[in-house]
C-alpha cells in the first residue's frame, strides 16, 4: 500500500478573523478592552494601528460604562482590504450623536462646549469622528439571544507602506 500524502491547513495571516470580548460593568473594562485589543492587533500583524485602535476602543467602552448599567461588549475584526472594524455594545438603546446619522451621513465635527471637561465628558466621539476612517452605530433590538441596546462601531484601515516609511 503506498502512502498517501495529506495536507494540512495552515491559517493564513490574512485569513478573516473576528474575537468578542465581553465586558462586565466594571471602571476596569476600558483597560481590560485595551489589553486585550493590543494584543490581537500584534499577533496579526495590525501593529501600526494599535495607538488608535486602542485609544477610540476606550473611549467607546467608556462610553458604554458610563451611559449604561449592563454588561458590554467588544468585538473586533478583520475586513477586506486590510481594515479593522471593532464594535463596542451596550445596553442602553440610545445612540448619542454624531452615531444616530444614518451610515454614510457625514455630521460635521463638533468641538466640545469650552467649558467641557473630560470628567463630564464630551471628547470621546469627537475623537472617533475625527480619528476614524469610518464610524456608526445602530440600535439592537430584542433579538434570540437576548441582545438588545446599540452597538458603536469605527473602522481603521491598515497602510503597511506607512510603516516602512516611518
Amino acid at each position: 500500500m503506498a502512502a498517501q500524502e495529506t495536507s494540512v491547513n495552515t491559517v493564513s495571516p490574512h485569513a478573516p478573523w473576528s474575537y468578542v470580548l465581553q465586558l462586565p460593568h466594571d471602571r476596569r473594562a476600558p483597560r481590560v478592552a485595551r489589553m486585550t485589543l493590543r494584543a490581537v492587533l500584534a499577533g496579526h500583524g495590525m501593529a501600526e494601528l494599535v495607538d488608535t485602535a486602542e485609544l477610540l476602543a476606550c473611549e467607546l467602552v467608556t462610553n458604554a460604562y458610563r451611559h449604561s448599567e449592563g454588561l458590554a461588549a467588544l468585538r473586533m475584526r478583520a475586513m477586506e482590504g486590510n481594515r479593522l472594524r471593532v464594535g463596542v455594545w451596550d445596553t442602553n438603546p440610545e445612540i448619542p450623536a454624531p452615531f444616530d446619522r444614518p451610515p454614510g451621513a457625514l455630521a460635521p465635527l463638533r468641538a466640545p462646549a469650552p467649558d467641557a471637561s473630560t470628567v463630564d465628558g464630551g471628547r470621546g466621539l469627537l475623537l472617533v469622528q475625527s480619528c476614524a476612517d469610518n464610524w456608526g452605530g445602530y440600535r439592537l433590538g430584542d433579538d434570540l439571544f437576548g441582545w438588545r441596546g446599540k452597538l458603536l462601531w469605527f473602522e481603521l484601515a491598515s497602510r503597511p507602506e506607512m510603516v516602512r516609511a516611518a
